[in-house]
């Protein structure tokens, strides 16, 4: 589905981004695996990648800072000559009540999680050809908010803002722009979840387990391939029926 593709995953170490990175990789595309400090993470991802069948290469910058992403823009396009694919997936989040979120935390969150988005659409649109898939990953809190994370839940809200206003301003480059909202996801960012915490939580979801980084990973598939053609501006839900809207 992704043969010659080449396609750059932000925030792929771990999580969800390594998941998309290992299927993309796994349907042809080659990836830029970027990352900011965990290398370890990052390799083993690489690692993943290469077992899959797939090829690509470790990218190592800090989407919030405008000269580290076209310093690996750069990288990438001097091996490839080209961008099929931008993945949105690098972020933070801090669990805090807005009452006690500092204004530098709330800084770092827009930065990591809004600015980064912004920094990498204005430099890899350039190398983008007609066909090409832009897709940002946000969240249900997009759309129902959060008591323990308003900075997250604004950033993600902000990300489909961005997302719809590019599909609208790229639809005459032949260029899509969609975004995939996941729900409660079983990676890092909910390892202090107990036993019983999570089988609470599968209750609450109708089709009664928590979701894994491939689900959000088989969405992405769909909108990084040419099956998605005739779609942009849209927002999959990847959420197991939690939140339905």
């Amino acid at each position: 589905m992704l043969n010659g593709k080449t396609a750059i995953i932000t925030g792929a170490s771990r999580g969800i981004g390594r998941g998309i990175a290992i299927k993309f990789a796994s349907y042809g595309a080659y990836v830029g695996i970027n990352y900011y400090s965990n290398e370890r993470e990052a390799m083993e991802t690489f690692k993943l990648v290469k077992k899959s069948s797939g090829n690509g290469m470790l990218l190592k910058a800090d989407v919030s800072i405008r000269d580290d992403v076209q310093n690996m823009v750069k990288i990438l396009i001097k091996k490839r000559r080209k961008i099929d694919i931008l993945v949105n997936n690098a972020g933070v989040y801090f669990r805090n009540s807005f009452e006690n979120i500092l204004p530098e935390t709330w800084e770092k969150v827009l930065s990591v999680n809004l600015t980064g988005c912004y920094n990498l659409c204005k430099e890899v649109i350039t190398y983008m050809k007609p066909r090409s898939k832009i897709i940002f990953i946000s969240s249900q809190l997009a759309f129902k908010g959060s008591s323990h994370g308003s900075d997250y839940a604004t950033t993600k809200a902000g990300m489909l803002g961005l997302m719809r206003s590019l599909a609208l301003e790229l639809a005459e480059k032949k260029i899509n722009v969609n975004a995939v909202a996941p729900g409660t996801i079983d990676t890092d960012i909910i390892k202090h979840y107990t036993k019983d915490i999570r089988r609470e939580r599968s209750k609450e979801i109708p089709l009664g387990r928590l979701g894994l980084p491939e689900d959000v990973a088989n969405a992405c598939l769909f909108l990084a391939s040419d099956l998605s053609d005739y779609i942009t501006g849209e927002t999959i839900n990847v959420n197991g029926g939690l939140y339905i809207h």
